[in-house]
């Protein structure tokens, strides 16, 4: 928040909220986005509802978390976190969620490119080395969920693997590939 607050002057307005009770009056948006969020909702009939109750049109990027398992990342170095985040709202959930308060819904995926930037888990798939910064890391709330002594040595081992090449051999696909699909999913409802 403390970039929204000093960027104010020359940004949109900000409204601080939760999904569960937006502050807006009934079909008063033309639409409703929630990006990378519907994990940290406390009620997933509540906040499908809302987004309904202010807009017709509404957007969810989110992910799917069996997808997510097959991630490099977390299938070689962080399987803790792939089992903590299996615990969390699926993609099936959020569907369900969002038919079940009417909407016609339509589930696309969003491959991610190998040179994105904007610091969620799996934005630096083909950028290695952004996982072992800590600033990178502090944006990326499933870290969150993994205790220090978990993360530390996981951590070691990455950076050791890409110190002597050895996260390199045999990935000559992936390190070729321009987008790689992990899951994240760009869920419309009307």
């Amino acid at each position: 928040m403390a970039s929204i607050s000093r960027n104010r002057r020359r940004s949109a307005p900000v409204t601080r909220a939760y999904a569960e009770s937006l502050p807006f009056p009934e079909q008063s948006l033309d639409a409703a986005m929630a990006i990378l969020t519907v994990h940290h909702w406390s009620d997933l009939t509540a906040g499908p509802a809302e987004l309904r109750r202010v807009s017709a049109r509404r957007v969810i990027l989110t992910w799917d978390p069996v997808t997510e398992r097959e991630f490099w990342l977390l299938r070689e170095y962080l399987p803790e976190l792939a089992e903590k985040t299996a615990g969390l709202t699926s993609l099936d959930a959020v569907v369900t969620s969002l038919a079940r308060v009417g909407a016609d819904v339509s589930v696309v995926p969003v491959p991610i490119p190998a040179d994105c930037t904007d610091g969620f888990l799996g934005a630096y798939w083909r950028q290695t080395h952004r996982y072992l910064d800590p600033q990178a890391r502090a944006a990326i709330s499933a870290f969150t969920h993994l205790d220090r002594h978990v993360l530390g040595p996981a951590l070691q081992r990455l950076k050791a693997d890409i110190t002597t090449g050895r996260w390199h051999h045999g990935r000559k696909s992936l390190l070729n590939a321009d987008t790689l699909d992990l899951g994240y999913r760009l869920v419309t409802a009307h």
